[in-house]
C-alpha cells in the first residue's frame, strides 16, 4: 500500500473497521474472554481505540457512545442478551496470556 495516496488509504482502512465491527456484531455467540484470549484484543479494546482516535482529533465521543457503535447496541443491552458466564478454563487463559492493554 505504499503507493496509495492517504485519503484512499485512511478510506479503505474505515471500511475495513466498519466491516470488522459488522461481523462482530453479527457473531454474538464469540465471547469478548474468548478474542482476548486468541487475538489478545476484543470489542472493548476497539471501543477504547475509536474513543483514543476520537480524543487525540478533539472529537467529543463518551465511552459510552464508543461501545454503542463498536456493539451496534449500548454496552448494557449486549452483555444482557449476549454475554455468558466466563467458564474458568477462559478465566486461567486469560489469566495465562495476561494482556497489555
Amino acid at each position: 500500500m505504499i503507493d496509495i495516496d492517504s485519503k484512499t488509504r485512511t478510506e479503505l482502512e474505515a471500511a475495513a473497521f466498519r466491516r470488522l465491527t459488522d461481523h462482530l456484531r453479527s457473531r454474538t455467540d464469540v465471547q469478548n474472554i474468548d478474542l482476548m484470549n486468541l487475538a489478545g484484543f476484543c470489542r472493548n479494546c476497539l471501543s477504547n481505540w475509536l474513543k483514543d482516535a476520537a480524543d487525540s482529533q478533539g472529537v467529543p465521543l463518551s465511552k459510552e457512545e464508543s461501545r454503542t457503535h463498536v456493539y451496534g447496541m449500548p454496552y448494557e443491552n449486549w452483555k444482557a442478551q449476549h454475554q455468558a458466564e466466563a467458564k474458568p478454563e477462559q478465566i486461567a487463559a486469560f489469566d495465562n496470556a495476561k494482556p497489555s492493554h
